[in-house]
């Protein structure tokens, strides 16, 4: 299989890209913004692909081009404003999955926040409400894309080394959640087809990941 990882050089991102790579058996295309940000790919043996998720979906379209996946962890990151959000949390996922219909390409990925409902838009406070509406309307977007899709909603992302256990579910209680882990979560969920047209929240757990995967 190979996967199209959209933001390779977010943390998410290149956890996966080294799980994939570690596997032996799947390939990875990183997907990144700057040309400078692809040696560290390509001394993991990966594909590469720059393209600036704010510019044409035909170009997102051509990275997507003979992949069997994509997945979506790019973020506007903490430290930018509401215009990035907008750009790349939004309208970045949104032509990001237009892309891989473009593409031909079927299944899709995306990391999402903890909890994107109306409700938590409403209780957000006024730095997180946009990031949170932005992550709304692109599940939204997703849901009715018609593409194979997992969606995936961590808890409160940390820099941990992985356990390699979660708890997964729709409703489990807000907790952290290894970053590590999130990226072997996305990882064996492209590898299990009963994960497709799911979403579960995922934090710190006591199952691993795998066989947490196929109690959903």
């Amino acid at each position: 299989m190979k996967i199209l990882v959209v933001g390779a050089n977010g943390q998410i991102g290149r956890h996966l890209v080294q799980s994939i790579q570690n596997s032996g058996e799947h390939v990875a295309r990183a997907m990144v913004r700057k040309e400078e940000q692809v040696s560290h790919f390509k001394e993991l043996g990966a594909e590469t692909a720059v393209v600036d998720l704010e510019g044409e979906i035909e170009e997102i379209a051509k990275a997507a081009d003979g992949v069997d996946a994509v997945v979506f962890t790019a973020g506007s990151g903490p430290k930018t404003g509401k215009d990035k959000t907008i750009m790349v949390d939004l309208d970045g996922a949104v032509k990001t999955i237009e892309a891989t219909k473009k593409a031909g390409v079927k299944r899709f990925v995306i990391i999402s926040s903890y909890d994107t409902t109306r409700e938590a838009i409403q209780n957000a406070g006024e730095s997180m409400a946009p990031y949170v509406v932005a992550k709304h309307y692109a599940d939204e977007w997703l849901r009715g894309a018609g593409l194979d899709y997992t969606m995936i909603h961590p808890g409160l992302l940390t820099n941990d080394a992985g356990t390699g256990k979660v708890d997964v579910g729709p409703s489990v209680k807000a907790d952290n959640v290894a970053r590590e882990d999130i990226a072997n979560v996305i990882f064996e969920s492209l590898k299990n087809d009963a994960t497709i047209g799911k979403e579960f929240k995922v934090i710190n757990g006591q199952t691993p990941i795998q066989e947490a995967l196929g109690n959903l």
